[in-house]
Order: structure tokens, then sequence, then C-alpha cells
């Protein structure tokens, strides 16, 4: 299977240790995240979510565990902005340059401000989408924040049952 995406190219031109993981992604799922992370036996605190949101109408990135969810708030809050959204599902993939499900904070089209959950410090490494639907990247934390231009910020909310 061909890895070549944004993401990996940046990875290889900047020569930062990782690792790619491959698995067969189910063209049912939506839940592409915990679909990864049972795939490749990881817990979901080490599995990243990229999701794209709008902070006052400008986009930007958030990377989040699994295992939790993005905190509009604290995510708003983190941009010195007001008021944050999920991005609609094609102003996203125009944004990255990615589908749903592949979105990955590293290569993407549109330099967009970039926020990871903080505690992907608690870590030595996490996994992140390659770029591609079945292709999750595994790197150490600090390097993805290096790379993606990022800063840290708690911005997850825990998952609540019912």
């Amino acid at each position: 299977m061909a890895t070549g995406t944004p993401a990996t190219a940046l990875l290889a031109r900047r020569r930062i240790p990782h690792t790619l993981h491959h698995y067969e992604h189910d063209a049912r799922t939506v839940t592409f995240g915990a679909e990864a992370a049972e795939a490749l036996s990881v817990d979901t605190r080490r599995i990243f979510k990229t999701l794209i949101a709008a902070v006052d109408g400008r986009l930007a990135c958030a990377v989040v565990p699994v295992a939790g969810r993005l905190d509009l708030k604290a995510f708003a809050a983190a941009l010195q902005g007001k008021k944050a959204e999920l991005a609609d599902p094609q102003a996203a993939q125009r944004a990255t340059g990615y589908v749903l499900g592949g979105i990955s904070p590293l290569g993407q089209k549109s330099k967009l401000a970039i926020l990871i959950d903080s505690s992907a410090l608690e870590h030595a490494t996490i996994f992140v989408s390659a770029g591609r639907r079945g292709l999750q990247v595994e790197l150490a934390p600090q390097e993805l924040i290096t790379l993606a231009e990022a800063r840290t910020a708690a911005i997850t909310a825990p998952v609540t049952a019912g």
C-alpha cells in the first residue's frame, strides 16, 4: 500500500522519527478514531482525532484523544475567541486537503491554528492520522507539536454516558 500523503512527506522531509501503522478501514465505519484504536490495539487515550472547528467564524484545528470529546468552550477560549462550533465537513476537507476520517494535523493545505490537548504530553508517543483512512502515524508528542507549529491546551472534555 502506498503511504504517500502530505503528512508522510512532511515527516520524511523533516526526518522526524515516526512509525506508520496501517490497518484495514471498514467503509461502513464513521467512528474513525475508535476504529483505529481497536484495529491497532492501542488505548483510546493515545489515539488522537483531528477536528476542524470554527472559532468566531475562523477555522482552526483541534487534536484530542479519542477517549474524550472536544470542549468547544475551552477551545474557543484557548484561541482568544468567544464561540466555537465544529466546521461543516466540506469546509474541513477543503481547508485541510484531507477526507473526513483521514484529516491529519500535519501537511494541511491551509495554515490553521492548531491546538493539541495537553494530555498528549502524558505519553511517550501518540497516534494521529497520517492523512488517509486506515493509516496512523505514531510519534512523540513534542515532535508533533513542533512539526505542526501547534500549541497545547486543555481542550478535552470526558465522554459522558447517556
